[in-house]
């Protein structure tokens, strides 16, 4: 029987909400082993003096653990 976990990241980008995405996803999978796929909860960016300055999304990345038998 698998057995899945869910774990939330925040992840950050100059650039946009795409590349926010990519590199969440880039660095869950430098620790996180067995990703099934993840869901993006929310969409930020930070504004100064009406430009855009930073792009933030949270994800929830889910993973089946590993039977330890």
């Amino acid at each position: 029987m698998a057995v899945a976990r869910v774990t939330e990241l925040v992840a950050a980008s100059s650039v946009g909400f795409d590349d926010a995405v990519k590199k969440g996803f880039d660095r869950a999978v430098k620790t996180l082993r067995n990703i099934t796929g993840f869901h993006v909860v929310d969409w930020k960016a930070s504004v100064i003096d009406e430009e855009i300055q930073e792009y933030r999304v949270t994800l929830k990345v889910t993973f089946l653990l590993e039977d330890t038998i």
